[in-house]
């Protein structure tokens, strides 16, 4: 049984003594015990299903509503107020006055719940209401750094650290990409899904399904460079031109693929190492291996080697699209 559940049972055994309480103070308003007992208990269980309903709304939700219905009274209020219902009868006016208050109280409460934080600046200039007691470090996360995985990695090392921010919009094209009938695209998107799992289940930090959308957006990207300016995050992603977007509109973004190739080892030159070969290379004679990281090693005269190890020494370096090409000899050159 949750822990909530003992405090709602006495509660709703308070409410029903209350009303039984009511039924012998006041007879005029509850006439008998009895009926006093089931006006107490009905109360008490009608608050207690508000309550059930209620359940997930958070404080920043209900304080949105609040400020919307307010808003929406305002606004009746000065139509109410502005003349174009003079001519009414009383009756009319009532009827007319009330839904006014209705309809603008609940357009308002609606607006406000669904706004973000980058609406209420439009409303109220120059105002943010922020925590001071510390910085929020926020790391908003697309589909294509989830999928990867490394973004796991880096926090249960303690490279990343901040709370981690997953908008409601990406984890449904998760879910899409996991549905597809594509066996690829299917394995894609169950492997994000897991990775999220991972990231929850995590303790080196903490994450946040975000509700924020913008739906005059039709694009995933364009929603989450609004969404990081909008919470002023920083967006993580392997989407290099995903990267470039958010960077023309001065959204700060990390690349995971970036940084991956940023903190390879440096290789120059001259230097000698082991390497396996693993198969030939295209041109003729030539035996491909591949570092730790990845990196495509070419080695000339190495293609009776595959399989085996081989020392070798760097003749030069291709910088490519993909990353570094190494061409490397074999130091103990082959006899014919």
């Amino acid at each position: 049984m949750p822990s909530i559940w003992p405090l709602r049972i006495l509660f709703l055994i308070l409410c029903t003594v209350g009303g039984y309480a009511v039924s012998q103070v006041r007879p005029d308003l509850v006439q008998k015990g009895m009926f006093g007992w089931l006006v107490g208990f009905g109360l008490g269980s009608i608050l207690i299903a508000v309550d059930e309903m209620l359940k997930g709304f958070s404080l920043r939700a209900f304080s949105a509503a609040t400020f919307g219905l307010i808003l929406g009274t305002i606004i009746a209020w000065l139509i109410d107020v502005s003349g174009l219902f003079v001519f009414a009868d009383e009756n009319q006016r009532w009827m007319i006055r009330l839904a006014l208050f209705l309809a603008f109280g609940y357009i308002g409460m609606i607006l406000a719940v669904r706004s973000n934080k980058e609406d209420f600046s439009l409303i109220i200039p120059y105002v943010r209401f922020a925590s001071q007691s510390k910085p929020e470090n926020l790391l908003l996360l697309d589909t294509s750094v989830i999928i990867d995985g490394r973004i796991a990695d880096l926090i249960e090392a303690r490279f990343i650290e901040g709370m981690l921010v997953v908008p409601r919009f990406v984890l449904h094209e998760l879910q899409r990409l996991a549905d597809s009938n594509d066996p690829i695209i299917r394995a894609r998107g169950r492997r994000g899904l897991e990775m999220l799992a991972r990231l929850q289940q995590g303790k080196k930090s903490e994450i946040k399904i975000h509700e924020g959308d913008f739906p005059e957006e039709p694009e995933v990207d364009a929603k989450l460079v609004r969404l990081a300016r909008a919470l002023n995050a920083k967006l993580y992603t392997n989407d290099y031109n995903l990267g470039k977007v958010a960077e023309l509109q001065s959204v700060p973004y990390i690349n995971i693929n970036e940084m991956a190739n940023a903190l390879k080892p440096v290789i120059l030159p001259g230097e000698v190492f082991n390497i396996r070969v693993v198969r030939e290379g295209k041109d003729k004679g030539q035996g491909v291996g591949y570092l730790n990281d990845g990196t495509m090693v070419v080695i000339n005269n190495a293609q009776s080697l595959i399989g085996q190890q081989a020392t070798v020494k760097v003749i030069s370096l291709l910088q490519t699209g993909a990353g570094v090409i190494v061409f490397a000899d074999l130091k103990t050159p082959i006899a014919a």
